[in-house]
């Protein structure tokens, strides 16, 4: 971000996406220069074994709003956080390099712009949305939404994914999450919910622009006890409160 403070700040955890990531970072960043507004892109690499490191460095070097981080494991949660803690911007937006909406992005930081919330999520089961993923991807989707809101009250109806964030509001949440990997999202939504503030859903328009890297039975284990384990976190501290 060339001199001074950038308005949005758009994170991009990135994890072995040397197919995908100069394409989709160099469209990002023109299609948010045409926004004309200051931004700047936070690509958190995180442990690629591909050279998706070399290539986000490349990046960064030919434009100037995009910057690298680079943590050594593979993690999308903590690179979402470490992502959300370098941010500089106002507005903070979470996309995936294989998940970008413009029109979410527009959409949702006008709401956060207006003080209306200050997480707007894109949410694959909202009213209005579309999905087109194979079925037992969306099945998985139902299964764990059902899940997270039976254990954890979670007032959403689909926490992974888009976001966009307001940064001052929600800086204290975010310091507070434990949960790494696919569960920092559901944590992050949950304690700014429970702290008071408000969580919007859009609906999300998806298409599988790939296969998942990682089996559908090793995500249904880790989600399954990812959120008994952020169950009994927040038990325990509800314990230490009393």
């Amino acid at each position: 971000m060339p001199g001074g403070q950038p308005r949005r700040s758009v994170v991009l955890p990135v994890h072995n996406e040397g197919e995908l990531l100069d394409r989709t970072v160099r469209d990002l960043v023109l299609a948010m220069r045409k926004r004309g507004e200051s931004f700047e892109v936070v690509i958190v690499e995180n442990g690629s074994q591909d050279l998706s490191l070399q290539l986000a460095k490349q990046i960064a070097h030919d434009m100037a709003e995009v910057r690298v981080i680079s943590l050594p494991h593979p993690d999308y949660g903590a690179a979402v956080a470490a992502g959300f803690a370098a941010a500089r911007g106002d507005v903070v937006v979470n996309f995936d390099v294989d998940y970008i909406d413009f029109g979410f992005l527009e959409s949702a930081v006008g709401i956060v712009d207006s003080g209306a919330a200050a997480i707007v999520l894109a949410s694959k089961r909202a009213k209005g949305s579309s999905d087109g993923r194979p079925l037992l991807r969306r099945c998985l989707t139902a299964g764990f939404t059902f899940a997270m809101r039976l254990l954890l009250q979670v007032p959403v109806t689909d926490a992974h994914g888009m976001k966009v964030l307001d940064r001052a509001k929600c800086t204290t949440a975010a310091r507070e999450c434990r949960m790494t990997g696919a569960l920092y999202d559901v944590e992050l939504v949950l304690r700014a919910s429970r702290s008071g503030l408000t969580v919007a859903e859009l609906p999300a328009h998806v298409l599988e622009v790939r296969p998942p890297r990682t089996p559908l039975w090793h995500r249904s284990i880790e989600s399954a006890t990812g959120l008994l384990h952020l169950r009994a976190l927040l038990w325990r501290e509800a314990l230490r409160r009393r």
